[in-house]
């Protein structure tokens, strides 16, 4: 069984190559990658993934004429899945050798879930282990397993609600719901959480394998540190988890809903970032953290 694994790439060269070289080790070669760069500024990137290709025909690199952003260039990473299996890697992470093989175990055993959450080991951007505050949560949130266990319903969208525990560059999404299902346009922060509860909410289920097969890079310079410090994320989060909860109580799932509307974890995470913020004076992003740390369940801080 063949994963398609899908590479939207704007970043650091050094920790893209590294990814790219993490595919290309894995112990099953049933694997296909395809590449989507968003045009970032340089040149040698074309000719580097040129040789790989013309070496392992696995291999197809696309560069976009504009730039599309994180969501539009993921949403078109989608349009190139060819088979039962999919995973879109973050271009600074790294797959373990056994990672291939542990996603498809996952799926022979549970052939009907449309996503596979693998055990996770979180890196900095120096390769070395860490665990901070945000990590720590997502184990006090994550449900404790021994092998693999398969989740859904309201009782998997309560726990995401109360923390979100996936890493989503990890999971590998059975294609034909995953495409079909698609990203939300217009999110940038949440896009993959988004998604995973647009499945659940419509039937589909969740795989917890306990096998560590994947890195997950978490450093200070990412995309998502610094929109996290200036408080824009938490306004993605804010007006997601409201709209979650609307949709949640159309369905009758009230637990879901009224977890949505609390949101304590991320509360939480953007009153533990107000701290550095203040520190680092940035002053918009303390306006915004506080807002979502005291604004009303459901509303706006009055």
């Amino acid at each position: 069984m063949t994963v398609d694994v899908l590479f939207p790439y704007y970043g650091d060269v050094a920790m893209m190559k590294q990814a790219v070289e993490s595919v290309l080790g894995q112990t099953s070669p049933d694997w296909t990658l395809t590449v989507v760069d968003d045009g970032y500024p340089d040149d040698s990137i074309p000719g580097y993934f040129g040789a790989l290709a013309a070496k392992d025909p696995r291999i197809t690199y696309l560069r976009n004429e504009q730039n599309l952003g994180a969501n539009g260039n993921y949403r078109k990473a989608l349009t190139f899945v060819r088979n039962e299996l999919a995973v879109v890697m973050g271009a600074d992470d790294v797959m373990l050798p056994n990672y291939i093989e542990t996603v498809v175990a996952a799926h022979q055993q549970f052939p009907s879930a449309q996503i596979i959450q693998p055990g996770v080991q979180v890196i900095d951007e120096h390769n070395q282990p860490v665990v901070g505050l945000v990590d720590r949560a997502k184990r006090l949130y994550a449900p404790r397993v021994q092998g693999r266990r398969l989740l859904s319903g309201e009782p998997l969208a309560v726990s995401l609600m109360r923390g979100n525990w996936l890493y989503f560059p990890s999971i590998c999404w059975k294609s034909d719901s995953f495409v079909a299902m698609n990203f939300r346009e217009g999110l940038d922060v949440v896009q993959d959480l988004a998604l995973a509860l647009d499945l659940i909410k419509a039937g589909g289920s969740l795989v917890v394998d306990s096998a560590v097969c994947f890195q997950y890079r978490r450093h200070r310079e990412s995309d998502s540190s610094w929109r996290a410090l200036e408080g824009t994320r938490f306004i993605e989060e804010r007006e997601f988890f409201t709209g979650m909860a609307d949709e949640f109580a159309a369905m009758g799932w009230r637990r879901a809903a009224r977890t949505a509307r609390l949101h304590l974890s991320s509360r939480l995470n953007a009153a533990i970032l107000l701290p550095k913020a203040i520190r680092s004076k940035q002053h918009e992003g303390v306006r915004n953290l506080r807002h979502h740390v005291l604004a009303r369940p459901g509303g706006s801080k009055k």
